[in-house]
This record gives structure tokens, sequence and C-alpha cells, in this order.
């Protein structure tokens, strides 16, 4: 698989998403915000994933309209919180979504968590707005197989994204490998998890030896793995460091050591119990 800064992932429906995006998860600070994510788009990133729980989809959309980048262009992914799900409510949630983002549509709409009695109906109310043509694509995130499952069972549309915690320590091999069969991509959140990795023996050893940083041996990683990754930081550096990831390819030996790292350990909550 050759990557470049404008590799994208080709998702069921034939739309491009960009294999790269700027998670901007804590970023409430409005200014802090919009420097994020307009360093971002001037550095290459085409990709930015939010969430209503954000609170700063307001800036995301602000981002967009100030960059000199079509609308098009960009690729923004934004997900329904677990108290506004169930079908009326996640149709409700996504108006003040779109409001609050200024812009005519949203290019994937996630279901946040899978809430035990309410996830399938939300999914079910994102697959309407899909046929309205208010997002481009549909997906969820944090969803085991199981709960895959269960939306398979009732949806005419299947998602086409699953976005789930995926990093060295927690790789989720049989999640990935059943997403890859069904067509659907898969997004890493946490892809760094929370920074955890970045002094881990065998990662620095492995970006010694590349002249790279840790971080982007592990995005890198994902990349090549063919997960889509959103690395998320508001310091200007970091941000332009973690997207020059494409004038190197990490060996078929040090993937396999990197896979080694794996623990199924999780910095989040596991979506079967949060």
């Amino acid at each position: 698989m050759e990557l470049h800064m404008d590799s994208t992932k080709r998702l069921a429906n034939g739309v491009e998403m960009p294999r790269i995006g700027l998670g901007v998860y804590k970023m409430t600070e409005p200014d802090i915000a919009l420097q994020a994510i307009s360093t971002a788009l001037d550095n290459g990133y085409r990709h930015i994933d939010t969430a209503s729980l954000y609170a700063n989809e307001k800036e995301v959309g602000e981002a967009v309209r100030h960059s000199k980048l079509a609308r098009e262009d960009i690729f923004i992914t934004t997900k329904v919180w677990n108290t506004d799900q169930g079908y009326d409510q996640t149709l409700k949630a996504f108006e003040k979504s779109l409001e609050l983002l200024g812009l005519d549509y949203v290019d994937l709409y996630l279901t946040h968590w899978p809430v035990k009695e309410t996830f399938v109906d939300t999914y079910r109310a994102i697959e309407r707005l899909y046929e309205e043509k208010l997002i481009r694509a549909t997906g969820v995130s944090n969803h085991h197989q199981h709960h895959l499952e269960a939306i398979a069972a009732k949806a005419n549309i299947q998602p086409m994204v699953n976005q789930i915690e995926c990093h060295p320590r927690l790789t989720q091999v049989d999640l990935r490998n059943y997403c890859t069969e069904k067509g659907i991509a898969v997004t890493s959140w946490s892809p760094l998890a929370r920074g955890r990795l970045l002094d881990e023996s065998t990662l620095q050893n492995i970006s010694a030896k590349y002249g790279k940083t840790t971080a982007q041996i592990i995005i890198r990683w994902h990349l090549q793995n063919d997960l889509i990754v959103i690395p998320k930081s508001v310091t200007p550096a970091r941000i332009t460091d973690n997207f020059q990831v494409f004038d190197f390819e990490l060996s078929a030996e040090d993937m396999k050591n990197i896979d080694a790292l794996n623990l199924d350990e999780r910095t989040g909550m596991d979506p079967d119990t949060f």
C-alpha cells in the first residue's frame, strides 16, 4: 500500500476519507482550538474529528470557513453523545451540531458509544440522515462485534466506519479483522495511548533506527495497518510532526515487533461496561 500525504481510505460507498485527521478532544478553549485546527489545515491535514461532547464544533466550522480550502476538500467527522441518543433525539442532536458547525452537511456522523437501549435506533437515525444527503457516510464509534451484528440485523445501510480505541497496547486485531471482512473502515482514537507509549523502549529503539519521533513511528504503524488515525495535539510543532510520516516505511519485522507490544490494555472505557 503506497502512502502519501493525500492518501485516503475508500469507504464502502466510494467516499474517500483522509487517512490522517486531527482529533480535537478536550480543545475547549476557542482560541486554542482555532489555532490548532488552522495549523493542521495549513500543514496538509484534510480531516478534522470532533463531537458534540467536545464543545468545539463551532470552532471547527470557523476554522474551515477561515481556511483557504474548499469545503469539499475537508472531511468533517462529528458524533452524537450518549444522552442525545435514540431515533428522534439523534435527528435533533444532528441539527444542533450542523448549526454549530455552520455547514450544509457533515462528511461522517457517528454514534459516540453504544448505549444499550438506544444504539440501534440511533444508527437508524444516522441512516436517515444519509438518505437525506445531510451526511456523506455513516458510522459508529466504540462498537464491538456484537454491537455491529445487532445493527446489521436491522440496518439497510451498514456502518461504513467504526472508530475504536486502538494503539500498540490495544491492537484489537479480531475486531479489526471483522470490520475488514464486513467492509467497515476502522479509525483509531487515542492512537498514541494518550502519550503513555512515547517512552516505551522498543518504540524508542525503532524511532532511533529511522530517525523519527516515537509518535511518528506509532502513527506510521497505524497507517501500514490500513487504519485511519486521528492524533490529538494543540502544540503547532507536534501537529506538524505528526503529519510527517510519509517519507519512510516500517519494515515487516518492525511492524511485528510493535504488534507484539499488545497487552489488551485500554486507556479509556470498555464499550461493554462504560
